[in-house]
């Protein structure tokens, strides 16, 4: 009897293998991040960017890459295909990027084709501020003044020229732009407001045109002030 009970409780101490089958199976998931490489995010097609705006983007830019002698050639035969609002898509996703020189080709397309506004102006001065381009700032306001245009002085891309055109330090294409609203009637036909008469007065003083920002106050001091 005693021999019984001592072979029982060795087999229960007899450890019983477990099929493989049978065995827990433990998986580790690893986190996978996809998406773009930096911040500016993918070309998506929507309300934003047609097929063709996002194909001309995408040959402009092979072309800059891969052989940019035949960028001519391709700005024209791309470009002349798309309608109005696909070419002004294509300028903003080319500033948004930051492909200021690409950029630069499409607005003169957009300039000669269908003319710019001054919104127009402001974005592509503050993306090549924005990159350093400042020579290319000077240049674009150059391009601005020779239109030998009339000035919408009420127009509000013009105020976000200036800030634009100062925030890049340009002294004297701030100068233009002030002289190109005087000549427009701002501050005789055009009535000016608060807003913009400071920010130009402050604008031409810290880049050193102390005798024109002390014109700008006087002719404006009724409307904002001793400032």
């Amino acid at each position: 009897m005693a021999f019984s009970l001592h072979s029982t409780f060795l087999k229960s101490q007899i450890p019983i293998p477990i099929p493989i089958s049978a065995a827990a199976t433990v998986v580790v998931s690893l986190p996978v991040r996809c998406g773009p490489r930096d911040n500016r995010g993918p070309l998506v097609k929507g309300r934003t960017l047609s097929t063709e705006a996002i194909q001309a983007i995408q040959s402009l830019k092979r072309a800059e890459k891969s052989d940019p002698t035949k960028l001519e050639q391709v700005l024209s035969t791309t470009l002349s295909r798309l309608l109005k609002a696909d070419l002004v898509a294509t300028l903003k996703e080319l500033l948004r990027q930051d492909r200021c020189a690409l950029a630069l080709e499409v607005f003169a397309v957009v300039r000669s084709e269908y003319g710019a506004d001054l919104g127009m102006y402001a974005e592509v001065a503050a993306a090549l501020s924005r990159n350093g381009a400042m020579e290319e700032i000077d240049r674009l306001v150059c391009d601005l003044e020779d239109e030998d245009r009339v000035i919408q002085c009420d127009d509000k891309g013009l105020i976000k020229l200036i800030k634009a055109v100062i925030g890049g330090d340009r002294r004297e294409s701030t100068v233009r732009i002030y002289r190109m609203m005087k000549r427009s009637g701002w501050g005789s036909t055009i009535k000016a407001d608060d807003y913009t008469v400071r920010v130009l007065s402050k604008g031409l003083r810290r880049l050193g045109e102390m005798e024109m920002a002390d014109e700008v106050n006087m002719q404006f001091q009724d409307l904002v002030g001793s400032f």
